[in-house]
């Protein structure tokens, strides 16, 4: 589905916790997250400590969106 959007000309950012799967499907733009269970969150976090996480991994996603890209790219 990723690769679909992304012919249509609207940029995806794949946001996954196994990037070789992502790079499996063929997603251009991908962003590692937490874990399997909790790809967003880390719930022993205090809700400081992963409001904190979640917003990093979402400018991270936002930088990546702005990035132009030619071929599969992991933003770490």
């Amino acid at each position: 589905m990723v690769k679909e959007i992304e012919r249509a000309g609207i940029p995806v950012v794949h946001m996954c916790t196994v990037t070789p799967i992502s790079l499996t499907v063929g997603a251009n733009r991908i962003v590692p997250t937490v874990a399997i269970p909790y790809p967003l969150g880390k719930p022993d976090l205090s809700p400081e400590e992963e409001y904190k996480l979640r917003s990093e991994l979402i400018d991270k996603a936002l930088k990546a969106l702005m990035t132009e890209v030619t071929d599969q790219t992991i933003f770490e």
